[in-house]
């Protein structure tokens, strides 16, 4: 596995430690987490520490409880991570096949118009550029599927790791 190098999100192969250390390990509010990952990780809007909190808990690094969010004690091994990664980000298992099923390395352009019959109808509405916001969720899956050791570059492009 990968797990230690820098997956281009904003030039920080730290950055997932740190969201699960933004974390409190006492259950804490949605709110009071999301203030802590806008203000460790720097980040523009809360509602991208909404999607940070999301991403940590589908990962299994934080739980929901009665009382709010908590951080887990134990960090996972990088494999584990990476299994719940392929399991619970709703994309990824798609983005994957999408680079089984390719001959040859594929752009990141080409994998986000290939995954664009898996977007569900109702995002599609949601934003006034559901291209774009998809087109930035496609980057970040295969940016993780590299770090998580799921998928390789080859020059301009990605290939699945077998």
């Amino acid at each position: 596995m990968a797990c230690d190098e820098d997956v281009g999100n904003d030039g920080d192969a730290n950055v997932l430690e740190r969201a699960r250390r933004a974390i409190p390990l006492v259950p804490a509010s949605e709110a009071e987490c999301c203030a802590r990952l806008l203000d460790r990780l720097s980040l523009p809007a809360r509602d991208a520490a909404r999607e940070w909190l999301t991403f940590l808990r589908a990962l299994g690094l934080a739980v929901e409880t009665n009382a709010g969010f908590r951080r887990r004690r134990e960090t996972p091994a990088c494999e584990a991570l990476a299994t719940a990664f392929r399991e619970r980000v709703y994309g990824v298992r798609e983005v994957l096949t999408i680079l089984d099923e390719a001959t040859e390395p594929l752009s990141a352009d080409a994998v986000t118009e290939r995954f664009a019959e898996h977007v569900p109808q109702w995002e599609r509405y949601r934003y006034p550029d559901p291209e774009a916001i998809w087109g930035e969720r496609v980057d970040r899956i295969l940016g993780w599927a590299v770090w998580f050791g799921l998928v390789e570059r080859v020059g301009s492009g990605y290939v699945l790791i077998d």
